[in-house]
C-alpha cells in the first residue's frame, strides 16, 4: 500500500513540489542541528542595517547580526517546534481518541468528550498566556499550550474511525477468540487509522509552526534562540525605518515552508483517500 501511495504522490506535481520544498527545509534544519549552518546567528558581524552584500547576503539587522544566519537557524527552530508538538499531540490524541471510540457511550468516553469540549472552548492565545505565566517563562510553555489543545482534533478523528472500524468482521473475529480489548485496539484497529494520522500530523505540523510565529511575535514563544516569529517582531520597527531585510527573509521562508506542507498534506490526503481496510 505504501508503494501505491508513493506512486500516486509522484504523479501529483503539486504534491511532489511540496515534498521537495519540505525536504529542502528539513535538510537546512539538519545542517543547523549538526553545526554546519546558522551557528553565527547571535554574532554581531556587521554594522547596523547593512544592505545586501557578498558578506551578508540578506543584510544585517538593527544591531548588525547577519539576517541569513538567523533565517537558517530559525528553520531549525520551526522544525523543532513542529516535530515536538506534532509527535506529542498526535500520540496523545490517538490514545484518547482510541479509548473514547472503543468504549463509546461509557463513562470514559463521556469524560474524554467533556475534556475536549472544555479545551476547545478556551481561547487559545489566552490559554497560552496563562500557561506561560504559570510556568514562569519556561521555554516549554508554548509547547505545552499547543500540545494540550492540539490533540483534541486528532482524538475526534480517531474516535469516529475507531467506532466505524470496530464494527468490521475482523474485529468481531478478534473478540470471538477472546483477544483483550486494548490489545485489539492497538494491534488491529489503530494500524488501520495510519492514513488519517499521517494527514492529520502534517496539518498539525503546519499549525504548530504558524502558532509559534504568532506567539513569538507576541512575546509568548521562543525565549532562547531565534525564530521567524522573533524576526518578524523585530521587523515591525525596522519596516517603519525603511529596512525590510528581516521581514522579507522570515516572511518568505515561512510562506515557502507552510505552502510546501499544505501542498504535501493535500497530496497525501488524495493519495491515501483510496485506502481501505483489507483485513
Amino acid at each position: 500500500m505504501m508503494r501505491e501511495t508513493w506512486q500516486r504522490l509522484k504523479s501529483d506535481p503539486y504534491g511532489l513540489s511540496g515534498l521537495i520544498v519540505v525536504s529542502v527545509f528539513f535538510l537546512i534544519a539538519s545542517c543547523v542541528w549538526s553545526g554546519l549552518l546558522g551557528q553565527g546567528w547571535y554574532e554581531v558581524s556587521g554594522t547596523r542595517w547593512e544592505g545586501i552584500s557578498a558578506e551578508h547576503w540578506f543584510g544585517t539587522n538593527l544591531i548588525g547580526q547577519d539576517i541569513l544566519q538567523r533565517t537558517l537557524f530559525g528553520t531549525a527552530t520551526a522544525f523543532e517546534v513542529g516535530l515536538t508538538v506534532t509527535i506529542c499531540s498526535t500520540l496523545l490524541g490517538t490514545v484518547m481518541g482510541a479509548l473514547s471510540g472503543w468504549y463509546n457511550h461509557s463513562w470514559l468516553d463521556e469524560i474524554i468528550l467533556w475534556l475536549k469540549g472544555v479545551l476547545d472552548a478556551i481561547p487559545f492565545y489566552l490559554f497560552a498566556a496563562a500557561v506561560a505565566f504559570a510556568l514562569q517563562g519556561s521555554p516549554w510553555a508554548m509547547h505545552v499550550a499547543m500540545i494540550v489543545t492540539f490533540w483534541t482534533t486528532t482524538a475526534r478523528i480517531i474516535r469516529g474511525e475507531v467506532i466505524r472500524i470496530k464494527q468490521r468482521g475482523f474485529i468481531e473475529a478478534a473478540r470471538a477468540i477472546g483477544l483483550p480489548g486494548l490489545k485489539t485496539v492497538f494491534r488491529h484497529v489503530l494500524p488501520n487509522t495510519f492514513h488519517l494520522l499521517l494527514v492529520q500530523a502534517s496539518i498539525v505540523f503546519v499549525a504548530a509552526i504558524n502558532t509559534e510565529v504568532i506567539l513569538s511575535f507576541l512575546g509568548l514563544g521562543i525565549q532562547d534562540g531565534v525564530s521567524w516569529g522573533l524576526m518578524l517582531a523585530e521587523s515591525s520597527q525596522e519596516v517603519l525605518a525603511g529596512h525590510f531585510g528581516n521581514f522579507l527573509a522570515a516572511g518568505t521562508a515561512l510562506f515557502l515552508l507552510l505552502m510546501g506542507f499544505n501542498l504535501l498534506a493535500d497530496a497525501l490526503q488524495d493519495a491515501l483517500d483510496s485506502r481501505r481496510i483489507v483485513r
